[in-house]
C-alpha cells in the first residue's frame, strides 16, 4: 500500500464483522463465517466453509482467524495480493500473522501507557508500542497512514500553474483595458478640441492718392 495505492476491497476486509454463524447452514459443523473473498463485492463479505465451495470455488479467498478475540490474517495469504511491509507482524501458533485493525488499548496509564512511553517504535497512527522498526500495528492503522500521507501530498504544481495562468489573465485584461482607456481618453480629447475658425485673408486698403506737389 505504499504510494497511496489501495486496492477497494481493502476497506471492505476491515468494516466486515466475522466469525458469525452462516444463515444458510445452521445445522453444519463449520459454519463459521471467517473466510474474504477478494474477487467478490458483496455487501455480505463475511461467508463459511460451504458458502465457499458453491460460490467461490475459483475466486481468491483468505481466511480470517482469532488472536484474544482479535481478527488476525496469516501473511502467506496476503503477501501477493497486498504490500503489508510497513505493517508489524506477529507469530501466533507458529504462523505469521498481521492484525486487521487497531487494538484498544488504555491511554495514560497502565502496563500499555508504559511500553509506548519506553519503546523505541510506535505506531504511527495510534501509538502503540511495536516490537519491530515498523510503521504500523495493523492494516487498518495502516490505511489511516496512507489516507493522511495522500491528503498531505496535495500537488503544489498544479496550484502554481493556475496562478501564473490568472496572472496572464489579469495581465492580458489590464492591458486591453488600458487600450480601452487609452482609446477612449483619445477620443474624448477630440471630441474636446473645436476646429479652429478659417483664416480671413484682408487686403489692405490703398491710401488716398495724392498728386506730387509742383515746384
Amino acid at each position: 500500500m505504499k504510494g497511496g495505492t489501495v486496492p477497494r476491497w481493502l476497506e471492505l476486509l476491515l468494516a466486515t464483522q466475522f466469525f458469525a454463524i452462516c444463515t444458510n447452514h445452521l445445522s453444519s459443523t463449520r459454519n463459521e463465517c471467517n473466510l474474504f473473498c477478494i474477487d467478490c463485492e458483496e455487501s455480505k463479505a463475511a461467508f463459511c466453509y460451504y458458502c465457499r465451495s458453491r460460490h467461490h470455488s475459483t475466486h481468491r479467498v483468505i481466511q480470517i482467524r482469532r488472536s484474544s478475540y482479535h481478527d488476525v490474517v496469516r501473511v502467506s495469504e496476503l503477501k501477493d495480493v497486498l504490500d503489508i511491509s510497513d505493517v508489524q507482524t506477529y507469530v501466533i501458533n507458529s504462523a505469521t500473522v498481521v492484525f486487521l485493525n487497531e487494538r484498544p488499548q488504555q491511554r495514560g496509564c497502565g502496563v500499555s501507557a508504559i511500553k509506548a512511553s519506553s519503546s523505541s517504535y510506535n505506531c504511527e497512527s495510534c501509538n502503540r508500542a511495536l516490537l519491530d522498526p515498523f510503521r504500523f500495528c495493523s492494516l487498518g492503522c495502516n490505511l489511516k497512514g496512507i489516507k493522511e500521507d495522500m491528503r498531505t501530498s496535495f500537488p503544489t504544481r498544479d496550484i502554481i500553474d493556475y496562478s501564473r495562468k490568472d496572472d496572464d489573465t489579469d495581465c492580458s485584461n489590464t492591458s486591453g483595458n488600458s487600450g480601452n482607456n487609452e482609446e477612449s481618453c483619445s477620443d474624448a480629447d477630440y471630441c474636446k478640441e473645436k476646429p479652429s475658425p478659417p483664416r480671413v485673408i484682408r487686403h489692405r486698403r490703398k491710401g488716398i492718392p495724392r498728386r506730387a506737389p509742383f515746384y
